[in-house]
């Protein structure tokens, strides 16, 4: 019997977010079974919903015939997750920062913050609809 050591997968889905929620739960699965701490699967599960969500919501505007394409790895080491939207995309850098001023008070505008501080690694494409992220297995400390 061979032990799985990764499992990768990429998919393209319409932007139905209960449909969306089970890549999540599968890529959670996956890490679950490589032995990730309750931690890790939390920063992944926030960060992949936020993606998620802000795909549908900002990226595709809700609207159904545009697609969302997820491409996920899965390792003992390291959680690699890439979600791509159709749209026009944005610049993570002219976000507001959530935790000064007026922002604090707002109830949206968190997401792209919460990603990087949950995550060991995020960033954008050139056109800013695509988010690349990277969860390392805490319990193998690099």
């Amino acid at each position: 019997m061979t032990l799985k050591t990764s499992t990768h997968e990429k998919l393209v889905l319409k932007g139905i977010i209960s449909e969306l929620r089970k890549v999540c739960s599968k890529v959670l699965c996956h890490a679950q079974q490589f032995g990730y701490s309750s931690d890790d699967l939390f920063a992944m599960h926030l960060a992949m919903e936020e993606a998620l969500v802000n795909a549908v919501k900002h990226g595709n505007k809700r609207d159904m015939n545009k697609n969302i394409a997820i491409e996920y790895d899965v390792t003992p080491e390291k959680i690699d997750v890439s979600v791509t939207d159709q749209g026009h995309g944005f610049n993570p850098d002219n976000v507001e920062d959530p935790r000064c001023g007026d922002n604090i008070y707002k109830t949206g505008g968190r997401g792209v913050l919460l990603m990087k501080s949950y995550m060991d690694e995020v960033e954008y494409n050139e056109t800013g609809n695509s988010v690349h992220m990277v969860k390392f297995n805490s319990k193998l400390a690099r």
